[in-house]
């Protein structure tokens, strides 16, 4: 089981802005698509946005189109979640994740990226 490793969560105000980072540890990292899913409490868990090996596709969830922004340095095994104009429905537990086995985005399922990290936690007051 590879660790990932998020960062870059904080509380901020309707409006802000943050980016996370993820350090991810894994074989053949630039060969591997990366995703952003979050949860909140009481809330089902929310692919947010994924990002191709060659970053020729990158895909979001509805609710972050046009806000949030996902990149990756292969050189440095990372990918990162811009997030700006943030509301407090973002408010949630925020994971990068990968795949063990594939090179495809999708499907793009929680269980289909069984890599993770612990998490970083996001909270956005109105």
């Amino acid at each position: 089981q590879v660790q990932m490793v998020e960062s870059g969560g904080g509380s901020v105000e309707a409006g802000g802005i943050l980016r996370l980072s993820c350090v991810a540890p894994v074989p053949a990292f630039s060969e591997k698509c990366m995703a952003w899913f979050r949860q909140a409490p009481g809330k089902e868990r929310e692919r947010v946005a994924l990002i191709s090996p060659s970053e020729n596709i990158t895909d979001y969830a509805d609710s972050v189109k046009g806000r949030f922004t996902i990149s990756r340095d292969n050189a440095k095994n990372s990918v990162y979640l811009q997030m700006n104009s943030l509301k407090p429905e973002d408010t949630a537990m925020y994971y990068c994740a990968t795949k063990s086995w594939s090179s495809l985005c999708f499907p793009d399922s929680w269980g289909a990226y069984p890599w993770r990290g612990q998490g970083t936690q996001v909270t956005v007051s109105s």
